[in-house]
């Protein structure tokens, strides 16, 4: 029996390297974790030891990087084992008097260290372990030496393996000093130390935001201020000094500048594509461009980054712009989004990475060097190419997708799984009823089915059965974590990341038909006037006996012949679902159209063919209609129930201004479209009908739109405007897409305590932490919807490479002051065409902003005005490859 822990080798098989030739174990310090994770992450790097003390310190400073290494510690191929040094006899060490607990960790990690290399001398083997301690704190070092201890840099001991060079350019720069430019002259203003900017913040000379940089001018960023107070919400930031190295999304500390000071939003377009990087005088120029004179009315409240409260960064996807200088080390590397400055970073492989799509990690950001430091993480692939650019979107909108750990797969139920005695407590058999699923084709998830029958006093029983997700997921274990933090599936134009393992989203919690299923049922009787006479929820089983595509169910209801019981249910769930709709719609409800766009992919290649806009069939709206019903029906139970905890959905009514360009636009064609409520706003777009020009009411709606706000989840303790605007309905929630939501299951656990068929936990009745998850859910679906868009227009860009310059119909959506926004019906693609072009004369332009039109030299063009435009692919820029537009009727 060798004394090694359970996680280590017991002969440590390491890479070889030349300074420690023998076996041995690694064990890092904590600043060492925090910074070099991506290293200890790597493959090569195998038994290392964790002690406690640097667990719960890291845990302090970085939730990321804990996780990280939580994940690396549970990698069994990886031997990584935390030791418990604070609760263990030998290794426990009291602070003495005077040492600060600082330095007090910093020795139980070298007794610790000791300890380690005195047991293992103590095992009788032919060949000596040794435990190597990592740290870059020179102090630390030393006394390590003086101890006794083998101790090395991070550098010293990755450069020393021999067959491993790559693993160089994964170490961060750490120490802001040492890699400063040797000599460079100071840019940026000192940073004021945290307990500084806190004490500030709190006497009000400070102001503390989020940094938010802008995609369009990098001199240029606004800090929304946190807290209640009215004034100063927003301030602009503007020049390289008054940046001072803040980058997006960091929570700062903001001094405001004088009143005579203040500056106006600039609204010129600068990208930094500056490549030679120490040219600080250019940089004073291009600041002076901002600074156009403005009237008094335009200027804003201004300020200056005075310091850091917390750093945001994240792994950065991007190209790298190698340097011109031959067999050169240092490269700026360039961010695909806008909003992040170039990174500085050290590789000996840029050749190799010249054309890839690679992931860079930032350091640090000395105040002589014009851009941060930072280190190489990883390779995606080739740009351009299909699954690295679909990597690269899902990193880039913080899509979590790797796949589903070991420790989360866990919990799923062993198979074959079947339906237990034990499973049927408070359930309903309901696996006699008629029921059936209507989906799009191909879909493998699906969450609802329905059944309707008459019952014996002529009055109609109507079912929506929902897979029961929440009885699998149980509360706060490793699959219910991984699910909240997906909190939605998120479907690309190829690809499905699911929220939820495939065993369940497929499998277990998909209502297919002929198998019996788990589901939570919402079930109503009506009259034939579809009033709901009574509502009752129940846990259920049942048995689909059919899973229909929308096509297949339209078909059943228009057969003259097919009258067996899965289209008769059909038949009067059709008819129920055209009566509510008619009643939701005169109470002001909206349809909006949205040009949806699908793909048809080609079954070999996978690459797209043709484009098609999506038509929907009267079988969308009964589903749909039942599922708003089932939605509503469930909201108004929970709140009854738990009126400070309920989880909810709201959808705000727009401000007013809002529809400004939706009232002009009409104008312009002699429509008017009233917007005082959703009631007046839906009947004056029904009635916005033009004879000669039917595809006009569709914009109108497009353009109704893109005046509405997001739609969101709150928990109802901790607000008190609920109204749902689009549904026109006083109270909305998500109930019936489990599978997909992580809502829906909060919503479910929440339904089953209340009649009684699952058990509460406390999680779920504090409104504080509904409200914190209802936040992270609000994101996850912003983020999912802005990775959906990025899909369509990546394969958008993919169909059109093959096809050369194609020219077609479009309508004017938007006039800008020297740009029109156009939407194209037939491939439902939107794109901008601009009339100032780099390197040729521009054009005479008027816009007048009150009708809206814009005038080319002596064309006019007002919004919905039909033109015919080319559309190509302009990949002149391989990271941000772009649809060009070009103007052809009428002629400008």
């Amino acid at each position: 029996g060798t004394g090694s822990a359970p996680g280590l080798e017991a002969r440590p098989s390491g890479p070889a390297s030349s300074l420690c030739p023998g076996p041995h174990f690694l064990l890092p310090d904590t600043n060492l974790l925090l910074h070099q994770i991506d290293i200890l992450e790597d493959p090569v790097i195998k038994n290392v030891i964790v002690l406690q003390t640097v667990l719960q310190e890291v845990r302090n400073r970085s939730a990321p990087v804990y996780k990280r290494i939580r994940d690396v510690i549970q990698n069994k191929e990886k031997h990584f084992y935390s030791f418990t040094n604070e609760h263990h006899r030998e290794t426990y060490i009291e602070q003495n008097r005077g040492e600060t607990a600082n330095d007090r960790n910093d020795r139980a990690i070298r007794v610790a260290v000791k300890w380690y290399n005195e047991h293992l001398k103590k095992i009788e083997d032919e060949e000596k372990i040794q435990v190597i301690f990592l740290t870059n704190d020179r102090i630390n070092k030393e006394k390590a030496l003086e101890e006794g201890i083998t101790a090395y840099t991070c550098e010293e001991y990755i450069k020393s393996l021999t067959a491993n060079p790559e693993l160089v350019d994964r170490l961060a720069c750490v120490s802001d000093e040492g890699k400063e430019i040797e000599g460079g002259k100071i840019i940026f203003p000192e940073h004021i130390p945290l307990s500084k900017l806190q004490q500030g913040i709190k006497s009000g000379i400070y102001l503390q935001g989020t940094y938010r940089a802008n995609r369009e001018n990098y001199l240029e960023a606004t800090v929304w201020v946190h807290g209640d107070a009215e004034e100063n919400k927003e301030i602009i930031v503007q020049g390289l000094k008054h940046l001072n190295r803040a980058i997006h999304e960091d929570v700062v500390a903001v001094e405001l500048l004088a009143k005579d000071e203040w500056v106006a939003p600039s609204s010129v377009v600068l990208q930094d594509d500056g490549q030679n990087e120490e040219n600080i005088e250019n940089e004073e120029e291009k600041e002076n461009i901002l600074k156009t004179s403005v009237n008094k009315d335009m200027l804003r409240p201004t300020g200056r980054v005075v310091g850091i409260i917390k750093r945001n960064w994240r792994p950065y996807c991007g190209m790298l712009s190698k340097s011109q200088i031959k067999e050169a080390r240092r490269h700026l590397f360039t961010p695909a989004d806008r909003r992040i400055p170039r990174i500085r970073i050290e590789t000996r492989q840029a050749d190799t990475l010249e054309g890839q799509r690679i992931i860079v990690a930032i350091d640090g950001w000395p105040r002589n060097s014009r851009y941060p430091n930072g280190h190489f993480v990883k390779n995606l692939g080739s740009a351009g190419d299909k699954e690295t650019e679909t990597e690269v979107l899902l990193l880039e909108h913080d899509v979590p997708h790797q796949a589903f750990s070991q420790a989360v797969l866990s919990f799923l139920p062993k198979m074959p799984w079947s339906i237990a005695e034990e499973d049927m407590k408070h359930r309903e058999d309901l696996r006699h009823l008629t029921v059936c699923s209507v989906d799009p084709p191909g879909c493998t998830d699906i969450d609802d089915a329905l059944h309707c029958r008459e019952i014996g006093n002529g009055n109609l029983e109507v079912g929506v059965h929902i897979a029961d997700v929440s009885h699998f997921i149980r509360p706060g274990n490793a699959l219910d974590e991984e699910s909240v933090k997906r909190g939605t599936t998120v479907y690309l134009c190829e690809k499905r990341i699911d929220m939820v393992p495939e065993l369940l989203s497929s499998n277990l919690c998909s209502l297919r038909s002929n198998v019996d299923r788990l589901a939570f049922s919402c079930i109503w009787e009506m009259n034939h006037k579809a009033e709901i006479l009574k509502t009752r929820f129940t846990k259920s089983v049942i048995n689909s006996k059919a899973s229909l595509t929308y096509a297949e169910a339209q078909m059943r209801i228009d057969s003259a012949t097919m009258n067996d019981d899965i289209t008769t249910s059909l038949r009067g769930l059709n008819k129920l679902a055209k009566i509510l709709k008619k009643k939701r719609i005169d109470k002001g409800a909206l349809t909006l159209a949205s040009p949806e766009v699908r793909f048809h992919m080609d079954s070999e290649t996978h690459d797209p063919i043709d484009l098609q806009t999506k038509e929907l069939k009267e079988t969308n709206s009964m589903v749909e209609e039942f599922m708003l019903l089932a939605n509503i029906s469930v909201a108004q139970k929970i709140y009854d129930e738990f009126p400070e905890f309920a989880l909810l959905r709201k959808h705000p009514a727009p401000p007013p201004s809002n529809y400004d360009i939706l009232v002009k636009a009409a104008k312009s064609k002699n429509l008017e479209i009233k917007t005082d409520s959703a009631k007046a706003l839906a009947e004056s777009l029904d009635k916005a009908e033009s004879p000669t020009f039917p595809y006009l009411n569709t914009l109108l709606r497009i353009l109704t739109t893109r005046c509405m706000m997001q739609a969101v989840y709150f928990c109802s303790g901790m607000d008190n405007d609920f109204h749902h605007y689009g549904l026109a309905s006083p109270i909305y929630t998500h109930f019936t897409s489990p599978i997909r939501r992580y809502a829906d299951i909060i919503v479910h656990r929440l339904l089953a305590v209340a009649i009684g068929a699952d058990s509460t936990y406390p999680e779920l009745t504090d409104k504080h932490k509904l409200a914190e998850m209802c936040k992270n859910l609000n994101y996850r679906h912003k983020m999912a919807q802005y990775a959906q868009r990025a899909s369509v227009a990546f394969h958008t860009q993919l169909f059109f490479k093959t096809k050369g310059v194609v020219n077609e119909d479009a309508y004017i959506l938007f006039v800008r002051k020297n740009a029109v926004v156009v939407l194209i019906p037939k491939y439902g693609l939107e794109g901008t065409v601009f009339f100032e072009e780099k390197d040729k004369p521009t054009p005479k332009l008027e816009y007048n902003s009150e009708v809206p039109s814009l005038t080319v030299e002596d064309t006019t063009l007002h919004v919905f005005d039909k033109v015919k435009v080319n559309i190509m692919l302009d990949d002149s820029n391989i990271q941000h490859q772009k649809m060009r537009m070009v103007l052809v009727e009428p002629k400008v």
